[in-house]
Parts: C-alpha cells; structure tokens; sequence
C-alpha cells in the first residue's frame, strides 16, 4: 500500500519539501495530489531523516499546500518497452508525441540502466558505415564506440545528425539495426526537421525518437537521454540489434543539469556546472559498448555545441575525456561552403585502426588514411606559406600539396548532405586524390598497393 502524505512544508521554484516521511528512496517517483484531481510528478533528490525534497516535473504554480498530498510511488523512473517503439515519437518521459496509442510494454526498465560489468565487456572492432568520407576514410566510426560531435553554434550539426541516422549501416546481410534519436532541448522548428526528414526518407521505419523541446521543464531534459538509452539497451540486448544512438544537444543537457543543481543550492563547480558533471555525463556515455555473448551493441554519437566555439569549455572537455576521440564540425571550412564542414586533422578515432582492415574495410585502408592525412596536413602548411610569402616561395612538390588540399577539402570532405558513399568509393576517391601527387611522395603506403590501386589512377 502506497502512502500519502499531506505534510508539504515548502515549495521553491522546482523544488517541495516534504515532512514526515519514512521508507523513501533516493530517485523514487513522487505523484502530487491537488484537491481539483490534478496530478503532477516529481522524483525524490534527497533523503534526510523524515525529510524528503522532491524536484517536480512540471511547474510548481498553483500548488496548494494545504490541501495537495504527496504520494511515493517505491520506484524511479522506468520506461515500458516492446518492440513496437520502432517507427515511434517519444517524449523526454516516455510519453507518444505523434498521436499513436500508447506503447504496451513487454518489460518495465529503470531508465538509469544496469551498469555493465568491466570483464563482459566485448572490444569494439567492427566498421560502421555512415556513408559520409570524412568519417570512414579517416576517423572511423566503430561498433561499440562512442564518438561525440564537437559542433558551433549556427553550424549545420543537425542536418550532420539527420544524415548519419539516415544512411548508418553496419556492412552484412543478416544484421538487425536500429537508430535510437534523443533530440534535449531543441526548438520546434528543430523538432519538426528531424521528425519530417525521418518520415520522408523512410528512416523513421528503424528508428525510435524522444524529443525534447526547449519549453518543457528542465528536469525532463536530464530523463530524455536516459530514456533513450534504455530503449536502446532493450533493442540491442534483449532483441540482439545494433543500435546507433545519436543525442543532441548535450549542451542544453548539460544546461539543465546546472540549472537543477542551482535550485537545490549546491556549491558550483567550474563554470557554475555542478562539480559531478563528470561523473554525470559518464553515467550515460558508458552505457555504449557490447557485452560478451550478445549479439547486439550499442554505439553513442553525442552531439554538442562548444560555448563560444571553446574546446577547453568544461561540457566538451569532460566529455573528450571519456569518450573515444571526437569529430569537429570547422567554421572556416563551412564558410568556404564545405559541407559536411568536418575538420579531419584535429578530428580523432581512438578506435578506428580496429574496425579498419582486410574483412571489415579493405586491405588499403589504414596506409591510404594516414597518407591522406599527411599530405593534406602538409598542403595545409603550404597554403598558410603562400598566403605569408607568396607563390614565389613555394616549390612544385609544395605547390602540388596546396593543390591537393583545395581538392581534397572540394571533393572529399564536401559531398553535401544527401550524398551516401560506400566505403569503396570513399577508399577510390582517396587513391584518385594521391594520384595528384608524385609516386616518390607516397611514403606511408606499402608499395604492393601503389601497385595493385595507383595504376588503375594513372592509365
């Protein structure tokens, strides 16, 4: 039998305080009873004796403290899943947004998930094609991984989600997979690109979305992720799929997670962030990998817009420093009118030389990627000496590199937003490049490849 209790002593903002209290938990769900029958929810933030302060969900205004009652529901949050969410629109609780019944679930699952055990933990090794070069060719995406996108603000990084969502493959026939989309915090407008782009490339068949929008309260924003990931832990281990989450924005996250801890008037940490950020946004990153003896995995790519373009700012840091590498989204090349506008060089994939290769890629892959690296970086240079000292100060080899990047950057990274190349044709566009170059430049590349792919370039 659930209890009420009609000591409610306090409400400030977001927050109630609510006396006489026993047996509470800590993240148990909490319905607020007003005498009218209106019903609002709140999760219990803190325990202390007979003590119980309850963050609310929806906005305080209204409340009556006389006469509400506060009913402890004895669990947290919990997300009803069944397959049938695929094709589905979700809100930040879980709730249908695009006018569908609801679902009926198949199992109840907390929406802060199970930590997974370090020892059954699987490597990540198998290549995931987004379809995009920039990505594949360079700074492979791999099953397992979680590689966020460090964006700008006014940069297209939604049209970067869309596409990934939408052309995200795992390469064999016979494989289940599914994209789980959590959009925090986004404007309507946002809302209805992501939602109309998935109806009309059929995307939305395999993919199940939660969104939430900038005008809903700030603690749902810390649930959407969450509830994300709990469909997604269903799908990939319980329903053996490879599923692809992909969350944006993790700023707005982040923003709502200072916000909550403001009102429960916690000493800040750098930036007025709360000092277990860190460990926060662990607790969801984390949630990616694969498990020993489960055929599904879950890949996370998390979006964010860096503060003031600042990769030093708290939210980017942090989250460089638990996931695997990062893909950074340039300005000075989107000004250019390269789009996707993907800055290779400070770009990284912790884990792409192990989803690369004979049997997952193709036996070039790793000489042809470092070699593009290089001589683009050195193109670079030699366009920076130009633009300082001229042509005159350049040598041919220089002036061929500096061509080589105008072209790499125009032909490789700029393919636009609805172009889904396969990982040969990025790999041919690649050796179509580096034939640009002398022979004698192409150091980095055994020379039973030059001869087996370099040939068919110059005939």
């Amino acid at each position: 039998m659930l209890k009420e209790y009609k000591t409610i002593r306090e409400i400030v903002g977001p927050i109630m305080l609510v006396e006489g209290v026993s047996g509470v938990k800590y993240n148990e769900l909490v319905e607020i009873r007003q005498a009218n029958g209106e019903v609002r929810s709140g999760k219990v933030l803190e325990v202390n004796g007979d003590k119980a302060l309850v963050q609310l969900f929806e906005p305080s205004q209204g409340i009556k403290m006389s006469s509400s009652k506060a009913r402890f529901l004895g669990h947290g949050v919990e997300l009803g899943v069944s397959e049938d969410m695929l094709g589905r629109v979700f809100d930040g609780m879980g709730r249908p947004r695009d006018g569908g019944a609801p679902i009926i679930p198949e199992m109840k699952l907390d929406i802060n998930g199970q930590p997974i055990n370090p020892v059954a933990r699987d490597y990540p090794n198998e290549f995931i094609q987004t379809g995009i070069s920039a990505i594949d060719g360079l700074n492979t995406l791999v099953r397992g991984q979680k590689l966020p996108v460090f964006s700008m603000s006014g940069m297209p990084h939604a049209e970067l989600a869309a596409q990934i969502a939408r052309q995200a493959k795992v390469l064999g026939s016979n494989e289940k997979f599914a994209v789980v989309f959590a959009a925090v915090g986004i404007t309507f407008e946002e809302a209805d690109f992501f939602i109309s782009d998935f109806r009309k490339t059929g995307a939305i068949e395999r993919a199940v979305m939660f969104i939430n929008l900038a005008n809903d309260p700030a603690v749902e924003r810390i649930s959407t992720p969450r509830m994300a990931l709990t469909a997604a832990e269903y799908l990939a281990f319980e329903k053996d799929m490879h599923v692809l989450v992909i969350t944006t924005d993790i700023t707005n996250y982040a923003e709502a997670l200072r916000e909550v801890s403001a009102a429960r008037k916690e000493v800040p940490g750098r930036r007025g962030y709360p000092g277990y950020m860190y460990t926060d946004l662990a607790t969801m990153y984390e949630r990616a990998g694969r498990i020993v003896g489960k055929k599904g995995s879950i890949t996370q790519i998390p979006i964010l817009t860096m503060p003031e373009d600042d990769k030093t700012h708290p939210i980017p840091d942090l989250t460089g420093y638990i996931t695997e590498g990062q893909i950074i989204i340039s300005r000075e090349l989107y000004k250019k009118g390269i789009v996707p506008p993907i800055d290779v060089l400070p770009s990284l994939s912790r884990l792409k030389d192990k989803g690369i290769g004979e049997g997952k890629t193709r036996e070039d892959h790793a000489d042809t990627m470092n070699q593009l690296f290089s001589a683009y970086a050195q193109g670079k240079e030699a366009k920076e000496l130009s633009s300082i000292l001229g042509d005159a100060a350049l040598t041919d080899v220089d002036k061929q590199y500096a061509r080589f990047a105008d072209e790499f950057e125009k032909r490789y990274v700029s393919q636009g937003f609805n172009v889904n190349r396969s990982i040969e044709e990025t790999l041919d566009l690649g050796w179509e490049l580096l034939a640009m170059l002398p022979k004698s430049e192409l150091k980095r590349i055994r020379d039973e490849y030059l001869e087996k792919y370099l040939k068919q370039e110059e005939e």
